[in-house]
């Protein structure tokens, strides 16, 4: 009996120390309202993101103070009320809270700076109007938006076969070296300036046309390179994730592996690939080194992507900045709208990539 109770003595000791040392379901741990965190942020504001503004500093290093100071309450106050580890975890939560407001500032502030200044002329004319004949207000990017879409049409055009069709090499058959080689060149391409790639179609062109040429499909050349790497790894990836269960009970009915992967991989992973494509498209319409070299400029409408030069949004806009007429206010206001639209083209774009991920996504029912 004296043996038991020593055990059971030793054992409570063993557990009374264990519940001190460790939370606890039993034990009742403070926690602070919402309302605090409201609180402390307010008062840090006030306090020292005033008192630095007070002092002399722009609102730049008060935002910086504020942001510190607040972290910093409210990890001692946390601390004092929950422990540790939570006060841990809060700090943790208000860093990376931070960072995602530091990452978003600059796409705030471009938003809202070319909403300002491009909405002026964000209006009809601007819409069914070209610049031939006008040297001062009126006018608008009606060819340059012809241009972009042509362009970025052909290209797509070229760069989604292509991208596609090496993706599929690469996952289902490519094996050895050439498969290394092909991945070796893609990644190459992927971080390539475009600059490089405007060089390259300038060059190939050349070779059969003379240094003065310059058309539209020039420009369209120039930007399936920057956008066949894009489909390419996108691709790839949306074909890596379909389960090779559904290969091998495609193989065991005894259907051909070309009929497996347009009949069984392609479909299940159609919606990441159109969502991946539709996003390299996004990607590479607003690109401007390499439209500059390829396709230059024009005040008029041209159709025709094979004769003769083409305007484009991205190039409008920076000749409109850095060549303005007089008096310059126009030009700087079409500019500046033209960067919009080429805004709302890139968002309408992202918007559509959703949606065509959401409506050729596999039904889980």
């Amino acid at each position: 009996m004296s043996a038991g109770t020593e055990n059971e003595t030793t054992r409570t000791a063993e557990q009374v120390e264990i519940e001190t040392s460790l939370p606890s379901v039993h034990r009742r741990v403070g926690e602070l309202p919402t309302w605090a965190f409201w609180a402390i942020l307010g008062a840090t504001v006030v306090v020292v993101g005033g008192g630095t503004l007070v002092a002399g500093g722009g609102v730049a290093l008060a935002v910086v103070a504020a942001a510190v100071a607040y972290a910093l309450a409210v990890y001692a106050t946390s601390r004092v009320v929950e422990g540790p580890r939570k006060a841990t975890d809060r700090l943790v939560t208000v860093v990376v809270s931070a960072a995602f407001l530091v990452a978003m500032a600059p796409l705030v502030s471009v938003v809202i700076t070319v909403l300002a200044n491009g909405i002026a002329r964000f209006d009809a004319e601007f819409f069914t109007y070209s610049m031939r004949g006008v040297v001062g207000e009126g006018g608008g990017g009606y060819h340059a938006i012809v241009g972009t879409l042509i362009i970025t049409a052909l290209a797509a055009l070229m760069s989604i076969p292509v991208g596609l069709l090496t993706a599929i090499y690469l996952v289902e058959y490519g094996r050895g070296k050439l498969a290394r080689a092909i991945t070796f060149f893609v990644d190459v391409m992927t971080g390539i300036p475009s600059i490089v790639a405007g060089l390259f179609a300038f060059a190939l062109f050349a070779l059969f046309f003379g240094p003065s040429i310059r058309m539209g499909f020039m420009g369209s050349v120039a930007l399936s390179v920057l956008m066949i790497p894009v489909v390419v790894r996108s691709t790839e990836e949306m074909l890596k994730i379909v389960p090779n269960e559904l290969r091998e009970a495609a193989y065991a009915l005894g259907v051909p592996k070309w009929r497996t992967i347009v009949k069984v991989v392609l479909p299940t992973s159609i919606a990441g690939i159109a969502s991946g494509v539709t996003l390299a498209i996004a990607r590479v319409i607003g690109e401007t080194a390499p439209l500059l070299i390829a396709v230059g400029i024009t005040t008029g409408v041209n159709f025709n992507p094979f004769d003769g030069r083409m305007a484009t949004l991205p190039v409008f806009s920076y000749y409109s900045y850095v060549a303005p007429g007089v008096p310059r206010e126009p030009f700087i206001d079409r500019a500046w709208t033209a960067a919009l639209v080429l805004i709302v083209l890139v968002m309408a774009l992202n918007l559509l990539a959703r949606l065509i991920a959401r409506a050729f996504a596999p039904k889980t029912r």
